[in-house]
């Protein structure tokens, strides 16, 4: 099987979508600021979603879309702004 130019670009993309996940994945997991944290959340999300639709299913990168970054990502940026404790830097 040979690869065309466009296999090999779609890879180069696919592995750059995919080291970016892990980057901000971890990030998430390890920012001492719940806000930052959430945005990195957030973008992780959009990233999984970018990389289902270059799998070629488009309906699993719209449902990602919608209902995490839509409904759950929202609702945790929401929840953290509108909580009266401070956070991260703030607090000290």
């Amino acid at each position: 099987m040979v690869a065309t130019v466009g296999s090999v670009i779609e890879m180069i993309v696919f592995a750059i979508l995919a080291v970016l996940s892990i980057v901000f994945s971890l990030f998430v997991v390890t920012a001492k600021d719940v806000v930052r944290a959430a945005i990195a959340l957030v973008t992780t999300m959009f990233l999984i979603a970018a990389m289902y639709i270059l799998l070629n299913a488009q309906f699993l990168g719209v449902v990602q879309v919608l209902v995490y970054i839509g409904a759950v990502g929202v609702l945790i940026l929401f929840a953290v702004m509108l909580t009266k404790k401070e956070f991260g830097a703030d607090a000290e």
